[in-house]
């Protein structure tokens, strides 16, 4: 039976030709289509050797419960393909390994809920089944006085299980990601029901739809990773923001607002709000915006502290906003009690990047003495500094290593401006899946590095 509307058909292509007509990306040169194409071939290749052989001993009985774990961790680890490291995929794989009491038996019930599965009434029969087991779990780490965020969430099945389907018949199971959920969702293409089951069952036939509606207008043969892609892509330009520069009355300050419409043609799906979305423009330090900050009395650096700190706010974090006619302190504070953790950030806004020149040193010097207040005065557990800017010029391997030697931090993070737009849309679109704690946002801050918006998808998904 089709599921499509001709309306949610005119939709849905209308999203496939923006996918397919994509320029280039200007760093690798690579249109979507062919960067899509490069990560098919990968995700095939580990599929024939290692992952599938791998599964198939796991459900053998000749590969042990523990070792099959390790072995998928460190095989999604080294290879970044699936977001299977993130909170619906490994994570939840160890909350469940941590917190059952029978070795053996979380054994056999993941034996028999990652086979493939003979046909749809079976595929929902296992989510049912496996949701039921993850939810008996978390009842019983609850009755021994464990933690919230260290029980197993049931909605992590879909995901957790067609990852181990799609690896063992790429062409019949699509993974059930977050972000394909959520863009179909906003397309009004698909609402997920209560019923987990019933949301993948519905799930698979809309993807095996679209597989033959995208094949017959692109012309050639769509698979389930292609519909996928489609879906990715559109969320990766879901923050573009087009803005302009309102000239103020003498009176009144100057305002950015979006581009206005003669016509409304797409109602708003996002969740990000404009004093957030114009992140990424003010860390880039956009000429355009010149204007409005010298008419609201503000430069365009300020504006952008002023943001983030707006951004932090709104994750739920307990805010300081420092910087300017503060002294040689950090830009802000972000901290999450509950978890014992603080984010001391800065905020650059670069038009072509942020690279460290002078201020290596200022950096270290109030990182040193922040870090070690913040430990004493607050009993901590982790500190992570951040910095925000629209892209960085080189790694500051040497920084890095410096201050995590140095000083009281943890991780030294460089992100990229979007990547706040990720955060605050994962949160405001599902605030009772994403915490503040090592199930949700600190995952985004345990690792070193330039971070960028796709990591905080995967992390995430």
């Amino acid at each position: 039976m089709r599921i499509l509307s001709d309306e949610q058909v005119a939709v849905a292509l209308k999203a496939l030709n923006m996918y397919l007509s994509a320029a280039p990306n200007p760093e690798t040169g690579l249109t979507p289509v062919a960067s899509s194409k490069d990560l098919d071939a990968k995700r095939q290749a580990l599929i024939n050797e290692p992952l599938s052989p791998m599964v198939a001993s796991f459900l053998s009985e000749t590969l042990s419960l523990s070792d099959f774990k390790t072995q998928i961790d460190r095989i999604n680890k080294r290879n970044e393909l699936w977001g299977f490291k993130g909170i619906k995929g490994q994570m939840f794989f160890n909350l469940l390994y941590n917190g059952c009491v029978d070795e053996a038996e979380l054994a056999a019930e993941l034996r028999a809920a990652i086979a493939v599965p003979d046909n749809d009434d079976i595929a929902k029969s296992r989510i049912r089944n496996f949701s039921s087991y993850a939810r008996r779990i978390g009842e019983t780490i609850e009755a021994a006085g464990g933690s919230k965020q260290s029980r197993p969430k049931p909605s992590s099945v879909p995901f957790f299980l067609s990852y181990f389907w799609q690896i063992l018949q790429p062409s019949v199971w699509p993974v059930y990601y977050t972000n394909s959920v959520q863009v179909l969702a906003d397309l009004n293409l698909f609402q997920p029901a209560d019923d987990l089951a019933d949301s993948y069952e519905v799930y698979k036939a809309l993807h095996i739809e679209l597989q033959a509606i995208f094949s017959a207008e692109a012309k050639k043969p769509f698979t389930l990773y292609d519909v996928e892609h489609v879906w990715w892509y559109l969320n990766s330009q879901k923050h573009s923001v087009t803005a302009e520069v309102v000239p103020a009355p003498a009176n009144m300050q100057a305002t950015v607002l979006p581009q206005p419409q003669s016509t409304v043609t797409q109602l708003p799906d996002s969740y990000v709000p404009p004093i957030v979305a114009i992140i990424p423009r003010l860390a880039a330090n956009d000429p355009a915006l010149e204007a409005a900050a010298k008419a609201s009395g503000i430069s365009i650096a300020r504006a952008l502290e002023k943001n983030v700190h707006v951004a932090f706010t709104m994750l739920g974090y307990e805010t300081q906003l420092l910087g300017q006619g503060q002294g040689r302190v950090q830009d802000g504070l972000a901290l999450s009690r509950d978890y014992s953790y603080a984010v001391i950030w800065d905020a650059k806004a670069r038009q072509n990047g942020y690279s460290m020149g002078t201020d290596d040193r200022t950096i270290r010097e109030y990182i040193t003495t922040q870090s070690r207040e913040l430990k004493k005065r607050l009993h901590l557990r982790n500190l992570y500094y951040v910095i925000i800017s629209s892209k960085f010029q080189d790694d500051f391997d040497e920084l890095i290593r410096g201050i995590k030697m140095e000083t009281d931090i943890s991780e030294v993070c460089l992100l990229e401006s979007d990547v706040l737009l990720a955060m605050v849309e994962a949160k405001l679109r599902d605030p009772n899946q994403i915490s503040l704690g090592p199930d949700g946002l600190q995952r985004v801050f345990c690792r070193s590095g330039i971070i960028m918006a796709d990591d905080v998808k995967n992390d995430l998904v």
